[in-house]
């Protein structure tokens, strides 16, 4: 199997995690900076997809609470038919609501020291990790019904 790289793109900074290969763990791998307003860091993105040897991409989709898609989801939207024409991955969708609140949550009981708490960086790509994680938990359940289905 192959691992999927999970993006939480955000107007600062894009967290990042990585399933491992038989896509049942999802971890935190770091947190991209970037500018509002600027073009996304595709050399970096590159890097990572490289190393980690990711065949596939999820991005969290921002919907607000009411589900409609807005200015923000558009962009995020557009940055992931860019990453799919960059890489040639495959580009998949998680709704991410509340991934943030979930991290935020994860991060500080995590027992880390409070200024480690704090950083942003490590709350992103918690927000990635969880995306993550709750895709392939779907991806699990699906494969588990259609097996059911088939018998």
């Amino acid at each position: 199997m192959s691992r999927i790289i999970a993006l939480d793109y955000g107007e600062r900074r894009i967290g990042v995690a990585v399933s491992d290969p038989t896509r049942t763990i999802a971890s935190p791998l770091t947190t991209l900076q970037r500018r509002a307003g600027k073009r996304p860091p595709w050399p970096e993105i590159g890097a990572l997809i490289a190393e980690q040897e990711a065949t596939e991409a999820l991005i969290g989709l921002p919907l607000p609470l009411s589900g409609e898609e807005n200015e923000w989801v558009a962009e995020v939207r557009a940055f992931g038919a860019e990453l799919e024409r960059r890489t040639g991955l495959p580009v998949h969708w998680m709704d991410e609501r509340m991934s943030s609140v979930q991290a935020e949550r994860a991060v500080r009981g995590s027992g880390l020291r409070k200024g480690q708490r704090e950083e942003k960086g490590r709350v992103d790509a918690a927000a990635a990790a969880i995306i993550l994680s709750s895709y392939l938990a779907l991806r699990r359940n699906q494969a588990m019904n259609e097996a059911e289905t088939d018998r």
